[in-house]
């Protein structure tokens, strides 16, 4: 059978599912050094979370790879053409971290319009700031998905509960799904940064979606809604990059985004050096998305499916790379 590495970590019972299988599993981190040389060239497979790159140099060196899982939903840190190109099958486990990701979002919402971090940082420094943490409520309010997958759908159905009204932006989007969920759907970025005054991002990182949340579109928020002051705010649990980390600094010491939470930035991990973690209207948490013991289990169990099901010859549901395979 095969030999698999996994580099980031995983759940016992999955790896457990792996060796029942027959599988060989080694575990363990790879720095890029060691597998610019060659590391992988004895295995047959290798799964990863977002920590590990492998890049077309990786896989170039990587020689006898079959297979790249990668336990999560985005593949940004994957070549994808490249791994296509030299035969390798790319899956994911797309469906695993949906619930623990839609819950940290609405988590976002809540702590940014209540500010529960700000409050939290005044009463540790001895402050009693009643008056000053005055909120606003998400009821009644314009909520702005920029993509309409399963973790935004899972956002919208908590959101539309709590009173909130659904709009959205994908443009590969069937409209009869954004109907089928109440949400409003725009053929325009534009015309949505225009109507919500909450944002939150749900899309995938690439080209065209690099800096989509910039300058430009920030200034394009009502910061009123129903005759209530509530300001600007933008959350972002999908991929780093996608928010101009320099222009939403400058838009919260403008006042043009009254607050921003982010689970996920352009540089990672993040330093002190990062001026933007250091607003008092921003908050953040270190890329927690998927860091639930459920997601976490789920994750590494579909995983290893796909990947087993991808050593036995044949294609998963979840593969991803399918358009560059020969």
């Amino acid at each position: 059978m095969g030999r698999i590495a996994v580099t980031d970590g995983m759940a016992p019972e999955a790896v457990a599912v792996m060796e029942k299988a027959g599988h060989e599993v080694t575990l363990g981190f790879i720095e890029k050094a060691d597998l610019l040389s060659g590391a992988l060239k004895e295995f047959d497979a290798i799964i990863v979370r977002s920590a590990t790159k492998l890049g077309s140099g990786v896989i170039d060196a990587s020689g006898g790879l079959k297979v790249i899982g990668r336990a999560g939903v985005g593949v940004d840190n994957i070549d994808l053409e490249s791994a296509g190109n030299s035969g390798v099958m790319v899956v994911n486990a797309p469906n695993a971290s949906t619930q623990s990701v839609v819950e940290l979002t609405i988590g976002h919402l809540l702590s940014s319009l209540r500010h529960i971090p700000r409050s939290d940082r005044g009463m540790r420094d001895g402050k009693w700031e009643k008056s000053e943490m005055k909120g606003t409520e998400l009821s009644g309010k314009c909520l702005g998905l920029i993509g309409f997958g399963r973790i935004a759908q899972g956002v919208a159905a908590v959101a539309t509960a709590m009173g909130m009204e659904i709009h959205t932006y994908d443009p590969y989007l069937p409209p009869k799904v954004a109907k089928a969920q109440g949400a409003y759907l725009h053929k325009k970025v534009d015309t949505l940064f225009k109507t919500c005054t909450h944002i939150s991002i749900h899309c995938n990182l690439t080209e065209e979606t690099h800096h989509l949340v910039d300058k430009k579109r920030m200034n394009l928020m009502p910061g009123k809604q129903g005759g209530i002051e509530c300001g600007n705010h933008i959350v972002n649990c999908a991929r780093g990059g996608i928010i101009d980390e320099v222009a939403l600094l400058t838009a919260l010491e403008n006042g043009t985004v009254t607050s921003a939470a982010l689970d996920v930035f352009e540089v990672e991990p993040v330093t002190t050096e990062n001026k933007l973690i250091q607003h008092p209207n921003f908050h953040g948490t270190p890329h927690i998305g998927a860091a639930t013991k459920e997601a976490q289990s789920r994750v590494g169990l579909d995983i290893a499916a796909a990947v087993i099901e991808a050593l036995s010859g044949k294609k998963p549901q979840t593969l991803v790379n399918g358009k560059y395979l020969d």
